[in-house]
C-alpha cells in the first residue's frame, strides 16, 4: 500500500458508471418490476453501496476508507440499464475505486437477476465519470515561478557541527512546486543578522516567499517568532494553526512548535521548525492551498 499518513484529509468525491446492454423485453420486466428474482433496481442499489463499503477487502492497494455517503441509481435506456454510482468522503485518499466498484457490484446483481430471461446480455462502458478532492483540486497555475528564499537559522547547522537534514527537506518538497529557489542560506542564531537579513529580502522588489527554518521551538535561542512579529506584517493564523494540526496529529510533541506565517510588505514569510519531521509535516499541510495567497493577491499572477 501507499503510505498517506503524512497527507491531510479533504472533501473526496467520485462518480463512476456502467451498462447492463438488454433487450426491451428485459427491460420492460424491470420496469414493471414482474422479474422472479424481485426488483432489479433497489437489489443493485442495496449491492453497489454493500460492495463500495468492502472495496478495499477485494482491491489489495485500496485503503480502507471511512465512506459518508454512497448512492447508486439505475435509468432505463433504449437497450439497457444504466448504473450510476456516487460517493463522498472527507478523507486523505480518492475514492475512484469504490465508485467503480459499487458500478460492477450492481451491474453484476443486475445481471444475475435477469439471467434466466436473457442469456445474451453484456456488461459495459464501467468508467469513472468524475473525481473530485485532494491536491489536483487546488493546483495553481502561474505565468512566471514565485521568486523564493530559504534561511536556515542555527548555529550549529551554518557551522556544519549539525547536518541540515531539515533544510535538504524543504528544498526537495519545494521541487515540483511553482518556485524559483533564488536565496539559500544558513544563518548563525543573532537577532540583529536575522532581522536584518529578513529587512533586505522582504524589502521593494524582494522575494514573493520566504521560509525560515528552525528556532520555532522553547529554547533560549528560538526567537524566530518575536523577530516577525516586531516587522507588525498582517498575520495568517490559518496557516499556522493547519501547520500545527497536522504536526500534533503525527507526534505530541507537535505542540511545542510556534510556527508562524506573516506577509511582511509583499513577501509572505513562514517559519518552519528546525527539525527534519517537523519541517516535512508543516510544508505537507502547507501545499498546495499556501500558494493561492498570490493568485489572491494578483489575480493575474
Amino acid at each position: 500500500m501507499i503510505d498517506i499518513s503524512h497527507k491531510r484529509t479533504s472533501l473526496r468525491y467520485a462518480k463512476a458508471g456502467g451498462k447492463l446492454f438488454a433487450g426491451p423485453e428485459v427491460i420492460e420486466r424491470v420496469k414493471n418490476k414482474s422479474v422472479p428474482k424481485g426488483d432489479v433496481a433497489e437489489v443493485a442499489r442495496s449491492a453497489g453501496i454493500q460492495a463500495a463499503k468492502r472495496t478495499s477487502e477485494w482491491i489489495v492497494f485500496c485503503h480502507s476508507l471511512p465512506l459518508d455517503w454512497v448512492e447508486v441509481s439505475m435509468e432505463y435506456e433504449p437497450d439497457g440499464l444504466r448504473f450510476t454510482a456516487e460517493v463522498r468522503t472527507v478523507w486523505k485518499t480518492g475514492l475512484e475505486m469504490e465508485a467503480i466498484t459499487a458500478v460492477q457490484a450492481a451491474l453484476m446483481n443486475a445481471y444475475d437477476m435477469l439471467k434466466p430471461l436473457q442469456v445474451d446480455m453484456e456488461l459495459g462502458e464501467i468508467k469513472l465519470l468524475e473525481k473530485r478532492g485532494g491536491k489536483s483540486d487546488y493546483s495553481d497555475e502561474f505565468s512566471s515561478s514565485l521568486k523564493t528564499g530559504l534561511l536556515i537559522v542555527s548555529t550549529d547547522k551554518k557551522s556544519g557541527k549539525r547536518k541540515d537534514s531539515a533544510g535538504q527537506i524543504i528544498r526537495e518538497k519545494l521541487e515540483g512546486q511553482p518556485v524559483d529557489l533564488v536565496v539559500d542560506e544558513n544563518l548563525q542564531e543573532d537577532r540583529t543578522t536575522l532581522r536584518q537579513r529578513i529587512e533586505e529580502l522582504t524589502g521593494d522588489g524582494g522575494l514573493e516567499l520566504l521560509f525560515l527554518c528552525g528556532g520555532t521551538g522553547l529554547g533560549d535561542n528560538d526567537f524566530v517568532p518575536e523577530i516577525l512579529k516586531e516587522f507588525k506584517g498582517r498575520e495568517i493564523p490559518g496557516m499556522e494553526e493547519a501547520m500545527r494540526d497536522h504536526g500534533i496529529a503525527q507526534t505530541p510533541f507537535g505542540m511545542l512548535s510556534r510556527q508562524k506565517a506573516v506577509l511582511i510588505n509583499s513577501t509572505l514569510v513562514i517559519a518552519l521548525p528546525g527539525s527534519s519531521g517537523g519541517a516535512r509535516e508543516s510544508l505537507d499541510a502547507l501545499f498546495p492551498g499556501v500558494l493561492h495567497v498570490f493568485h489572491q493577491r494578483n489575480p493575474d499572477r
